[in-house]
């Protein structure tokens, strides 16, 4: 049974601050730099808010288009000049399903158990089942409130495996064409895309709900740097300090405070501690402003995190799609995934799995047309155990591993990891090739999935369990629904819209 605090006792709240500043210290890089101060100390608000959202990207608009729907008064703070975050700087997909308008318009079939049945497979054990739940189930609803902001979706499929350059607006985003979720659940294309060409659907994004949120209503200050969050004296949020013009300033949040503000990737102090894994790839993706701010907020504060260690690793191989005809192979010379997979799931067993190292064999027939900015040839040779004697692979593992798969491919088959018919080829034309796949060589694009720990209305909770009155977070500074392997193209864009709206439709509830 819980005790009542007794005067001048420090609370639990206290002591999970100190926690956090002082052996929590130890957890989160700088957590100290982020220590929150007591309202009761602000001489002065400088401006105030129903809701104030740290962060201006796609998490942080929405939930501000959302609250200024439920009438409240919204104040988005943002780093830097232009608005926008990392979510103008991605491809703009939305993961929705179900049976969206788009989806029937294009003659697919889809439904809230079949898109559950892959999310949960797809994330497995690390996957947050509660989140994935109410995001299936509210999937419908939430591509209608795209829609409404303006968002434009033409209706135009795209077959291909990547993002279409030619402003296709719906396509397979990840791996539900490929075993075993295949089997799982009914593949449905998923992944919804503005109307943009050559893949700026993130740019044309952000540039609606940001004209949408202008429309609205939602006040919005730039050059801000958010650094402190403010208590009352009972442990409730009461608002934030921030930098600004090289001055401290305190903005007063009546209802609660949004952290919207990215995750860690560019801080390389934090990415080194939690995820090691990811700060040897290159390049990291991100604004620059994903330094982890919004995080550190939280955890002096005393939030709990989850998944710090997990981040999305993206290997491209394709386009073309021709290349996956080839085979993956470890430093043992031996194949580990079927090479059709989504490259976030490929990126992930070479990054986490496999140390780092990989490589990609061809021969003449599947090979790039031309040199590719994204990977470098590791060796060259007119037979494969030469090829693998130059890696320094086991030559001999190497040719066993080609000899078994040339006899199954050019029998259609793949009884290892079922990969797709159309991607399977014998290699048999020389010269054969091994790109490298490695952390050191390979152009990998990694971000960071792991934040604060919330509900599914976006609390933000302690290291009890509890949620901290007034404080909110959505997007990448969560633990949200993308976890690692990263499972389809538009969880990290879809999780942040969408809870970002759930936090600000929570926050207008709570009885100020």
């Amino acid at each position: 049974m819980n005790q009542p605090d007794e005067p001048g006792r420090p609370t639990r709240r206290d002591v999970l601050r100190a926690l956090a500043v002082g052996a929590g210290a130890s957890t989160l890089a700088s957590a100290a730099d982020a220590t929150p101060v007591r309202a009761d100390s602000t001489v002065r608000w400088d401006d105030t808010a129903d809701l104030v959202i740290v962060g201006s990207g796609a998490a942080g608009i929405s939930a501000a288009l959302e609250a200024r729907a439920q009438g409240l008064d919204v104040l988005v703070l943002e780093r830097f000049t232009i608005p926008g975050g990392s979510s103008s700087l991605s491809g703009g997909v939305c993961y929705l399903g179900g049976g969206t308008p788009l989806q029937r318009a294009l003659g697919f079939e889809d439904s809230e158990e079949e898109m559950l049945k892959y999310l949960l497979a797809a994330c497995g054990p690390r996957g947050l089942r509660d989140k994935i739940e109410v995001y299936c189930a509210g999937s419908l609803e939430h591509f209608d409130w795209l829609v409404k902001q303006g968002v434009a979706y033409a209706q135009r499929y795209s077959d291909e495996k990547e993002l279409s350059h030619a402003a296709a607006s719906l396509y397979y985003c990840g791996s539900e064409r490929v075993q075993p979720y295949s089997t799982i659940a009914r593949p449905a294309p998923r992944g919804h895309v503005p109307a943009a060409e050559n893949q700026t659907g993130g740019r044309a994004l952000m540039q609606t709900l940001l004209g949408a949120a202008t429309r609205a209503g939602v006040r919005m200050r730039t050059e801000v740097v958010a650094s402190r969050l403010v208590l009352e004296s009972d442990g409730r949020i009461a608002g934030l300090q921030a930098q600004h013009a090289g001055k401290t300033i305190a903005l007063r949040a009546k209802r609660a405070v949004v952290l919207a503000a990215g995750g860690f990737i560019h801080n390389s102090e934090m990415l080194r501690r939690h995820a090691p894994e990811l700060a040897v790839c290159r390049p990291r993706w991100g604004r620059a402003g994903d330094l982890g701010d919004g995080i550190r907020m939280g955890v002096a504060a005393g939030a709990a995190t989850l998944h710090m260690q997990q981040g999305f690793a993206v290997l491209p191989l394709y386009p073309p799609e021709h290349v996956l005809k080839g085979i993956v192979v470890n430093a043992h010379a031996q194949r580990f995934i079927n090479e059709d997979v989504y490259y976030g799931a490929l990126g992930h067993e070479v990054v986490y799995q496999q140390g780092g190292r990989a490589y990609l064999i061809v021969d003449a027939n599947c090979d790039y047309a031309q040199p590719d900015f994204r990977l470098v040839v590791a060796a060259s040779a007119a037979t494969v155990a030469d090829l693998g004697r130059q890696l320094g692979l086991p030559a001999a593992m190497l040719e066993r591993s080609v000899e078994y798969y040339n006899g199954h491919a050019s029998a259609g088959l793949d009884p290892l990891f079922n990969k797709a018919a159309k991607f399977l080829a014998p290699l048999v034309q020389p010269p054969f090739k091994a790109y490298d796949l490695g952390v050191e060589e390979a152009f990998i694009t990694v971000h960071t999935l792991g934040g604060l720990q919330t509900d599914v209305d976006a609390r933000v909770i302690d290291a009890w369990g509890q949620p901290i009155p007034g404080l909110y977070a959505a997007g990448r500074t969560t633990a949200g629904l993308p976890t690692a392997p990263y499972t389809s193209s538009g969880t990290s864009i879809g999780d942040g819209t969408f809870f970002g709206r759930r936090a600000a439709r929570h926050a207008a509830r709570v009885t100020t």
